[in-house]
C-alpha cells in the first residue's frame, strides 16, 4: 500500500468544498507521481459537508414509494439543485428494514470530482468520508473526534454505520483551556442521537480521537470526565495481524525473490 498527502493551493478548497478544481489537480498530479501510483481507478471519500445522510428504518413489507416518500420528509431539498439516492443496509431483519439514504449538492460533487478528472483519475466510486471512517473504526460503536481536519468533525458510529456527523472550528494548538470547546460538540452530538435512538448509547462507548498535535493525557482524561465516555487516541490500523510470525513470513519471501532472480 502507497499513501502521501499534500496541501491545496490556498483559495481551492475549503471545510471539504472544493472551489478550483484545477488547482487541486495541480496538487494531485505531483503527489501522485511522488507516491508512485498508477493505478488510474480511484475511491473518493468526500467531505459530509457536501450532502447530509440518514440511517431510517421501514417495515420489512414497505415498498419503494415508501421509502422516496419518508426520504423526501426527512431530507428536504431542491430538485434543482441537489441528488438523492438511497440503498439497502442488508437483507430486512425481522420486522425492519433499513436504508442509508443521501442528498448532495450537484454542483459541489461535480467540482470534486473534475479535479479528479483533470488528475488523471476515474473517479469509479465516491462516498461520504462518515461512511469510509465507519468501516475502518475498531469498534462497531463509537464516535470519532477528528482534530486534524479544518473544521474539526465528529462522527457517531452505532452498529458499525454512521449515524450523526458534525463540524466546529477549533482553536490551533489545542491546550488544556480548550477541553471545554472539545466536551461541548461531543455532548450535543451524543445527546442528539441518544433522543433519537432512544437512549441506547451507553456510556463506556469510547470517544477515538484523531491530532496531529501531540494531546497530553490530561486533556485526553479531562475531556472523558466532561463527555461521561472513555476518550481514547485512534490507534492505527494494523498492518499485519497479531497471530501472523511476519518475520519469518517475510524472510521466506525474501528467499523466493532470491531465487527467482
Amino acid at each position: 500500500m502507497r499513501c502521501a498527502s499534500a496541501p491545496v493551493p490556498n483559495g481551492a478548497a475549503a471545510g471539504g468544498k472544493v472551489s478550483d478544481p484545477g488547482a487541486v489537480a495541480r496538487a494531485l498530479r505531483p503527489l501522485l507521481a511522488r507516491a508512485e501510483i498508477t493505478q488510474t481507478h480511484a475511491f473518493v471519500a468526500a467531505s459530509d459537508s457536501v450532502a447530509t445522510f440518514r440511517i431510517l428504518r421501514f417495515a420489512a413489507s414497505s415498498s419503494a414509494r415508501d421509502v422516496d416518500a419518508a426520504i423526501a420528509r426527512e431530507l428536504p431539498f431542491d430538485p434543482q439543485l441537489m441528488s438523492t439516492r438511497w440503498m439497502d443496509l442488508g437483507d430486512a431483519q425481522g420486522e425492519q428494514r433499513a436504508v442509508y439514504a443521501a442528498a448532495w449538492d450537484r454542483a459541489m460533487v461535480k467540482n470534486l470530482t473534475e479535479a479528479i478528472k483533470l488528475a488523471g483519475l476515474e473517479p469509479v466510486v465516491l462516498e461520504l468520508k462518515s461512511a469510509s471512517v465507519a468501516r475502518a473504526v475498531p469498534a462497531p460503536a463509537c464516535v470519532v473526534l477528528d482534530l486534524a481536519s479544518d473544521p474539526a468533525e465528529i462522527i457517531l458510529v452505532d452498529d458499525h454505520l454512521p449515524q450523526v456527523w458534525h463540524s466546529f472550528k477549533v482553536k490551533d494548538p489545542i491546550g488544556d483551556d480548550e477541553v471545554s470547546e472539545l466536551a461541548g460538540p461531543l455532548r450535543t452530538a451524543l445527546r442528539f442521537y441518544r433522543r433519537q435512538s432512544d437512549g441506547d448509547f451507553g456510556s463506556t462507548v469510547p470517544v477515538f480521537v484523531s491530532s496531529e498535535q501531540a494531546l497530553p493525557a490530561q486533556l485526553i482524561a479531562a475531556l472523558s470526565g466532561l463527555v461521561g465516555q472513555p476518550v481514547l487516541l485512534l490507534p492505527v490500523p494494523a498492518r499485519v495481524p497479531p497471530n501472523v510470525r511476519h518475520s519469518t513470513y517475510l524472510a521466506c519471501l525474501g528467499l523466493l525473490m532470491r531465487r527467482g532472480q
